[in-house]
């Protein structure tokens, strides 16, 4: 018991980052029209401005986060974020002026970032051949703290839409206490690096990976994977309203039990799959299915099929730790931070442009003046990312070495 503890910790940690999006959900309209006095329309720019915020912090300090953990190792900055991750919501909770607001959204996103630190603990505990599955079983937890999230804003927010971040500020904190007491160090004294600030901006990260062509391609690979991969909750509730009429009750199930199919796959299936077939057939034939599944999606227009077409949505979702998995094993395991960092900022990247990209298309797709009535368009734009994901990375295994 005592050596699945860390285990515990950091899958605890990991819900607790997307339980915080997820409570905010039912309770921020109510919150920013009570902090502003503005009409539900203009509380939804200023929801946008948080979502982007949350996005951007994560994007740029995916790599510092990383980095620290490399030089200072995995504990100190795995408690010390979810300290400030509890204070944050502290900054939510007692927030009057809207830009206070923001400020809290950049403050959790930027603790949001410590996934990389997860993962690398992961990697740090794991042995290489099974390091995809550690990185599926951290999806997993992400994916049922988002299922549950809205779920705990919901309820919690029947006292006022205050009282979700007062207990999310004081779960963070008992999570930082347990974490104190049983959280061991992984990354031993000496192999440890010097911090480089060199490394740190997200950018140079990203354009270092051009030097070692099997991380670039994947790293490539992953972030078109990624952006097709947020359609889901880019445009999920739009779509779902303008091709099935669905309200917020049916948007609420259909997104738990969607959450529920995605976690199974992260946590269960996921290790079986990727140690009898391989990384990179599996990351073939998940990004394949997505192409599929998403060409389908688009045209669909019966519910029970919406519904009866979610499992093979979420066994889309197994290409990432697949290709994560692929990645980890190229990687010396000093670097193991810093990669992580990496894909988080990859990741960051992808849900920026995302939600702007999607909705865009889903505009202009069913506005009065389009040309051609599609709500689906987002789903056919994230297919065609995710067949050109799998020519790179088909077209890289295939290249001849130098």
């Amino acid at each position: 018991m005592k050596s699945r503890l860390p285990v515990i910790f950091i899958i605890i940690t990991v819900a607790m980052d997307s339980i915080g999006i997820g409570l905010m959900m039912p309770v921020m309209p109510d919150l920013i029209r009570e902090i502003t006095g503005q009409s539900l329309s203009e509380a939804a720019v200023w929801g946008g401005i948080m979502a982007f915020t949350y996005a951007g912090m994560q994007f740029l300090f995916g790599p510092t986060i990383g980095n620290l953990s490399d030089r200072f190792g995995r504990r100190p900055v795995l408690l010390t974020s979810l300290v400030i991750m509890s204070l944050g919501y502290l900054v939510f909770a007692q927030s009057q002026v809207i830009w206070l607001l923001v400020f809290a959204r950049a403050i959790t996103g930027i603790t949001g970032a410590t996934l990389a630190t997860a993962n690398a603990y992961m990697a740090d505990i794991t042995p290489s051949e099974k390091r995809a599955a550690s990185f599926g079983l951290v999806g997993a937890a992400f994916g049922i703290g988002f299922v549950i999230g809205p779920a705990i804003g919901g309820l919690l927010g029947q006292l006022g839409p205050r009282a979700p971040f007062y207990v999310a500020a004081v779960v963070a904190a008992l999570n930082a206490g347990f974490g104190f007491f049983f959280l061991p160090e992984t990354l031993a004294k000496e192999k440890r690096r010097p911090f480089d600030f060199g490394r740190i901006n997200p950018f140079k990260a990203l354009m270092r990976l051009r030097r070692v062509p099997e991380i670039g391609g994947l790293a490539l690979v992953y972030f078109l994977f990624t952006i097709g991969q947020n359609v889901y909750p880019s445009v999920w509730p739009y779509f779902t309203t303008e091709q099935f009429g669905f309200d917020a009750k049916m948007i609420g199930i259909s997104l738990a039990i969607f959450g529920l199919f995605m976690a199974m796959v992260q946590g269960g299936l996921i290790r079986m799959v990727i140690p009898r077939f391989g990384e990179w057939n599996t990351a073939s034939a998940a990004l394949a299915l997505n192409a599929v599944v998403m060409i389908v999606t688009a045209f669909i227009s019966s519910t029970l099929f919406l519904f009866l077409l979610m499992p093979v949505m979420a066994l889309g979702i197994i290409a990432a730790p697949a290709m994560q998995g692929m990645m980890s094993k190229a990687t010396a395991a000093e670097n193991q931070g810093e990669l992580q960092g990496v894909l988080a900022s990859v990741q960051g990247l992808a849900m920026i442009i995302s939600p702007l990209l999607m909705t865009s298309l889903f505009r202009s797709f069913t506005g009065e003046n389009t040309v051609l009535y599609l709500p689906g368009a987002p789903f056919i734009a994230a297919a065609a990312l995710c067949g050109i994901a799998l020519s790179i990375l088909v077209f890289s295994r295939a290249r001849p070495a130098p």
